[in-house]
């Protein structure tokens, strides 16, 4: 299946006990998730690697009989334009001092990722969700500006880790094109039992919740 473009990144807060979504000023949103938009002049690459493991052949009466996959090992190379800097430095793991200053704490915060790309078709979109990762910043690029405008992007490492909602697998690839697809559900596995807006009995959306109740929303076990 080919898929064109990347039309978001989305990017939330996770518990690293419960991996329930973390809202508020504890998390990168009121509700959990912030996207990458048009405020950060969007993302522009999302590569993913790793999705299977290393195969090993399996031998037997001198001939190939069987194969051995190991493990699942995502990675995602992401690249944003212009990311806000306290997203980008919570999702790093860096800490304010309250003077502008932001240090590394040398413990790596849980994020979950959601990637929405399309189906060649244009109309049916095609989702990569990981419920639970770590991101890493390894290094920054200065140049001098010349006759034109020498500018660097955000690039950063995702390194998916095991996901509980996802029976401890490391991701999940969503797409509209299957008949049963759940929007609902799938935020709910990757993003740590948010619950999407959905319309009551009037026709009225009902307002996003990061969870079914205050403790999951803080990410806290009752």
């Amino acid at each position: 299946m080919g898929v064109v473009g990347l039309s978001m990144v989305r990017l939330a807060l996770v518990d690293p006990t419960t991996q329930q979504i973390i809202a508020g000023d504890d998390g990168l949103s009121e509700t959990g998730i912030y996207e990458v938009d048009y405020k950060d002049q969007g993302s522009t690459t999302a590569n993913i690697t790793g999705l299977e493991g290393s195969t090993t052949k399996i031998y037997g009466n001198d001939t190939t009989q069987d194969t051995s996959i190991g493990a699942a090992a995502p990675s995602v190379a992401w690249t944003a334009n212009n990311l806000a800097l306290d997203v980008r430095n919570k999702i790093a793991g860096l800490v304010s001092d309250g003077k502008g200053g932001w240090a590394p704490t040398g413990v790596k915060p849980h994020v979950a990722m959601l990637i929405e790309t399309h189906a060649i078709d244009h109309v049916h979109k095609v989702w990569y969700g990981f419920g639970n990762g770590q991101v890493s910043y390894a290094s920054q690029n200065i140049g001098t500006d010349n006759d034109n405008q020498t500018r660097e992007t955000d690039d950063a490492t995702y390194t998916a880790l095991a996901t509980k909602a996802m029976d401890n697998q490391t991701y999940k690839m969503y797409s509209d094109l299957d008949d049963k697809f759940d929007e609902a559900a799938m935020y709910a596995t990757v993003f740590g039992g948010y619950k999407l807006a959905t319309k009551d009995d009037s026709g009225a959306a009902n307002t996003n919740t990061p969870a079914s109740d205050d403790t999951a929303a803080s990410g806290k076990e009752a």
